[in-house]
């Protein structure tokens, strides 16, 4: 069949880094990370967990920005080669589709697609205090428009993908609960509006290796590739020293999403580097956007470091595609397209 292509525009201008002489890794490091610090703007402590577009010419992206009083809140940023960033202090102003104040109480961790003009950020946001996922969109990185919320609570980590599938939205989400939940499986749901929302179907269990036995979470939205939709996401491992993040990887059927093909045994990126291991909340490593040019395969990750730092790390996709097959391993029900 040939190698793994992805399915997509080009995109000459994205940031990219050779992987290193005698590095064994599928995935590895962007040699300047983190593109961000400590108090990245006035009136924040930190910016991580964040997502990235190509736009107009250059870069935008959503950012989830902890405050100095401590709440998490979206801020909108752009750049022209997606490494150095401007931030604006100032949070999103959400408006909602009568024009009226939309805001919410907390927001954090989001993920944009862009579906035909628009842009699409899909994020954890308050929903009667508690969380769930919330919906919204914009054209130009200025003018927000919040949606009704997806779903009740509790749910976290929503991604969209970035086109419709026979007809209709898709969205991947974890259900939870009110606090730092000790469980989690990725589930898919679709919509014919992006209002109503059903069919509901367990893609992934957590398990199948330490690193990910005791939840995982959908990461960026998913990449269509030749060998099917291509999906990072983390899982999570409970040690003695608290909760370590990881990274792994999975190929989804291109038609039919919620059925795994393949899903990576082990991490293909996990806390090593002190930026990752040292920070507010350590030993976390969280995907949340990607960059990818179709024409070379190319593929930038975007990842939140110990809840302080964004971060960038490379893979090719024919070379990810082959570990990932090569090295892979399902959990029960995995294909089973669970109900």
């Amino acid at each position: 069949m040939g190698k793994a292509r992805i399915i997509g525009e080009p995109l000459k201008n994205m940031p990219w880094q050779d992987k290193p002489a005698g590095y064994r890794g599928v995935v590895w490091r962007h040699s300047g990370n983190p593109i961000t610090d400590w108090n990245p703007t006035p009136g924040t402590n930190r910016i991580f967990n964040s997502a990235v577009v190509p736009f107009g010419g250059g870069f935008a992206g959503v950012f989830r920005a902890d405050h100095n009083n401590g709440t998490a809140m979206l801020h909108a940023g752009f750049s022209k080669d997606a490494v150095n960033w401007e931030i604006d202090d100032g949070v999103i102003r959400w408006k909602d589709e009568n024009g009226e104040d939309f805001m919410p109480g907390y927001a954090y961790d989001p993920r944009v697609a862009k579906i035909g003009d628009t842009y699409y950020i899909v994020w954890c946001t308050e929903f009667g205090g508690c969380p769930a996922i919330g919906l919204g969109s914009t054209r130009d990185f200025r003018n927000f428009v919040r949606h009704e919320n997806v779903c009740v609570p509790f749910n976290r980590n929503g991604v969209l993908f970035p086109r419709k599938i026979n007809g209709k939205y898709m969205m991947l989400s974890r259900p939870s609960d009110s606090g730092h939940t000790p469980f989690g499986d990725i589930y898919i749901s679709e919509s014919p509006d992006l209002v109503y929302w059903g069919r509901h179907r367990k893609v992934m269990s957590s398990g199948g290796g330490w690193w990910q036995d005791l939840k995982i979470g959908a990461g960026p939205v998913p990449i269509e590739t030749t060998e099917g939709w291509l999906l990072f996401y983390h899982g999570v491992n409970n040690t003695c020293n608290g909760y370590v993040y990881s990274m792994g990887a999975a190929i989804l059927d291109i038609d039919r999403p919620s059925k795994v093909l393949y899903r990576t045994r082990d991490f293909i990126l996990t806390p090593e580097k002190n930026y990752e291991c040292v920070g507010f909340v350590p030993n976390v490593i969280f995907p949340c956007a990607t960059l990818h040019d179709a024409d070379t395969g190319r593929i930038a990750i975007y990842y939140g470091a110990a809840d302080t730092y964004v971060c960038i790390a490379y893979t090719l996709v024919d070379e990810l595609v082959d570990y990932i097959k090569a090295n892979s391993e399902l959990n029960a029900g995995d294909a089973e397209e669970g109900r």
